[in-house]
């Protein structure tokens, strides 16, 4: 008997912390519009998107992200789009940042053995309130910095299976930043065509990848929005559109 009550009790312990769960929100299923694009967010609900309600929500007709000194994250968190996976895609949004970091995921993972099940790897469009990361292609838990702002970058496998990285410049990247309005709101768009990358912030060309590593290059996966761990930060995003390529 007390082998018994041994496996049962945490059985019934985690099926009642299942239970006790917010699922995720069922996503809306819009028409595209003219140019192809569908919107993914409503302006009003989380409908469509699964984050931890700690720290996710919408104000002023923006999803909006936020810590604070008493509601820290304690690692990146993210909010998934419950959409499915995308592949080949155009995604266009609106961002304003506060402080601190954020980015979108895209053609991503859900780590394993994670606190909870809004950690999330993969590609991410980068963007911030300081000067250095916003534009680039950034791997979470995924080989890093990928491209910079300003640089072409081709990943590789050498011959003994290590990534090698051929960065050619094609504009400054401090000028390219400028193209960034701090504390307003800015317009992104992201498009991927195979395994070609290209990120744009106002209209503004940021940098471009090509991955030709075999071993680590996704063609398809999750959608995600980042809110970032460390100082209280708030993001907020608004006209969420894609547009699926094949």
């Amino acid at each position: 008997m007390y082998r018994f009550l041994l496996f049962v009790f945490p059985l019934m312990l985690a099926l009642s912390q299942d239970a006790t769960a917010d699922p995720p929100h069922e996503a809306p299923r819009p028409e595209p519009t003219e140019d192809g694009y569908v919107s993914i967010f409503d302006g009003k609900t989380l409908a469509g998107w699964d984050g931890d309600p700690k720290f996710w929500s919408v104000s002023e007709g923006a999803l909006t992200g936020q810590t604070t000194a008493g509601n820290p994250t304690q690692g990146n968190t993210f909010i998934i789009w419950q959409g499915g996976d995308i592949a080949d895609f155009e995604l266009k949004f609106d961002y304003k940042i506060m402080s601190g970091n954020s980015g979108v995921q895209y053609r991503s993972f859900r780590l394993d053995e994670a606190a909870d099940r809004w950690r999330i790897g993969g590609y991410q469009a980068d963007f911030e309130a300081g000067d250095r990361y916003s534009g680039i292609c950034y791997g979470e838990a995924f080989r890093g910095i990928l491209s910079d702002r300003g640089f072409h970058t081709t990943l590789t496998l050498n011959d003994k299976g290590k990534l090698q990285k051929k960065a050619e410049k094609f504009g400054d990247p401090k000028e390219i930043g400028k193209a960034v309005k701090k504390g307003e709101w800015n317009k992104y768009r992201i498009v991927a065509e195979k395994f070609h990358f290209v990120h744009y912030i106002n209209d503004v060309k940021t940098m471009v990848l090509v991955d030709n590593d075999e071993k680590a290059r996704r063609a398809d996966g999750l959608l995600a929005l980042q809110l970032h761990q460390g100082p209280p930060m708030t993001v907020q995003f608004r006209n969420i559109r894609i547009k699926h390529l094949k």
